[in-house]
């Protein structure tokens, strides 16, 4: 039986005024188990509930709570998911967590396959691992969206691709999805000689049936690290396989757009960057849906600085900024166009967008061509020279790199290198680590807009 410990009871709410205390173990809701944090967020929707727990003292007592239609209970548990993560049992030939060097945290060899985590934090998941009743539970409590790592639809392949007998049967799980019409995001992780070219087609075509329920699809490379001694043999993409991917993709784009009116399928930035082709404009990316897979990123960026930068340029030609009396965007304008001598200021990118962010430099001279803005691309040293994005590098490499450089007032970091939770390099570098080394401030950098802007020139708050 699943039982769960209270670690905190809010002051105030429905379980504290009925008496509930913090170190109580919640036994059963509504007279049912509670698997998990889904479980218990359905049976506690109700304005009754009953909540049987068990006291510290061992004491079993049952409360009976009337409460708000949306209202919380006010109880935390010790878990997130009030259940353990499930792992994933696949040995796929791309997967990166076995590319990692030996030594890092524990959690960076934990390879999550978990549904709820797909809910919950936009997790991919190959579906191999879950039970026909734990689909049945997605659509039960309508978890959405589910964002499915399937790689190709051919059954053969993706047994032999993921090493999981039970891998060819996506197709199955991604149609009872699709007639409960559970939202769905598709991901695709492109390896050469094998799921590309007619593969690629093939998976493309197979899972456009389920648009516009599968909202979005999106096309990446595989990720090589330098670690990959006993591994699959794969190699990496070059220029004329990068062009051949995008030319695929968007024959595909031209026919969603006619059967659904969207574009469906989308190439992650990677391949524009490799093919020398211009990213896409805004409105090919459906809303930015795979932005966390590095889809639509440079444009994004091009998108945001740029709207901030014009921001400021308009309010300076229409108002002057002189007048005693101006509104609050004004003054914010303003701000932004106060001179603050000698400013310097840098910012690292990984090398596959060396070029691409030279952007913002050309940008912020519009209004500000007195702030000596640097930007230094860091080489992938830690994973290896294929290893271009980044939101893979290390507080190592980037130290290492920029000892002795200019580094100004500041040094910017975007949010994505960072740990989600903590100021924390993926290899396990402090942020205040390498600030006491590069003897440099650090700002984080949250977006590409007008926080960004506003961290370029010392602005704050």
């Amino acid at each position: 039986m699943h039982e769960h410990k209270i670690v905190s009871v809010i002051d105030g709410s429905p379980a504290a005024e009925a008496g509930i205390r913090k170190g109580d173990t919640l036994v059963l809701l509504n007279g049912m188990p509670v698997e998990d944090v889904f479980d218990y967020h359905y049976l506690a929707e109700e304005v009754r509930v009953t909540l049987t727990v068990r006291t510290e003292k061992g004491e079993e007592r049952t409360f009976e709570i009337e409460k708000g239609e949306d209202e919380d209970l006010g109880l935390t548990f010790a878990e997130s998911l009030m259940d353990d993560y499930r792992s994933c049992r696949n040995k796929c030939i791309f997967c990166f967590i076995d590319q990692n060097p030996p030594g890092m945290r524990d959690t960076i060899y934990f390879k999550d396959d978990d549904s709820r985590l797909s809910f919950l934090q936009g997790n991919y998941i190959t579906m191999t691992n879950m039970k026909e009743s734990e689909i049945d539970r997605i659509i039960k409590y309508k978890l959405a969206p589910i964002n499915i790592s399937v790689h190709t639809t051919n059954p053969e392949l993706r047994v032999q691709m993921l090493h999981n007998r039970f891998a060819g049967n996506i197709l199955e799980h991604i149609r009872k999805l699709y007639e409960a019409e559970i939202p769905m995001n598709g991901q695709i992780v492109l390896c050469k000689g094998y799921n590309d070219g007619d593969e690629l087609r093939r998976t493309i075509r197979d899972l456009m049936e389920f648009a516009p329920v599968m909202r979005s699809l999106s096309v990446v490379p595989v990720g090589l690290s330098r670690y990959r001694e006993g591994l699959c043999p794969l190699e990496p993409f070059g220029k004329e396989d990068a062009q051949e991917v995008i030319d695929i993709i968007e024959g595909f784009q031209e026919e969603a757009m006619k059967a659904y009116d969207i574009h469906f399928v989308h190439a992650s930035d990677e391949w524009y960057i490799q093919a020398d082709r211009e990213v896409p404009e805004e409105e090919r990316y459906d809303g930015y849906l795979q932005i966390e897979n590095g889809v639509g990123m440079t444009r994004l960026l091009y998108e945001e600085f740029g709207a901030a930068v014009r921001f400021v340029q308009e309010a300076d030609s229409i108002h002057g900024l002189k007048r005693l009396k101006m509104t609050k965007e004004e003054r914010r304008a303003a701000q932004l166009l106060k001179k603050n001598p000698d400013r310097c200021v840098s910012s690292i990118t990984g090398m596959l967008s060396r070029e691409k962010v030279k952007v913002i430099q050309e940008e912020l001279h519009k209004i500000r061509p007195d702030i000596d803005y640097r930007i230094y691309p860091i080489v992938n040293d830690f994973f290896g020279h294929n290893i271009t994005v980044t939101g893979l590098l290390t507080g190592q490499d980037i130290v290492a790199q920029l000892k002795g450089k200019k580094l100004g007032d500041a040094l910017l970091i975007p949010e994505c290198c960072l740990k989600a939770d903590e100021d924390i390099f993926l290899d396990d570098m402090h942020l205040t680590e390498l600030e006491n080394a590069l003897q440099v401030k650090t700002v984080i950098v949250k977006s590409y807009g007008m926080d960004f802007l506003k961290a370029i020139i010392g602005v704050e708050e």
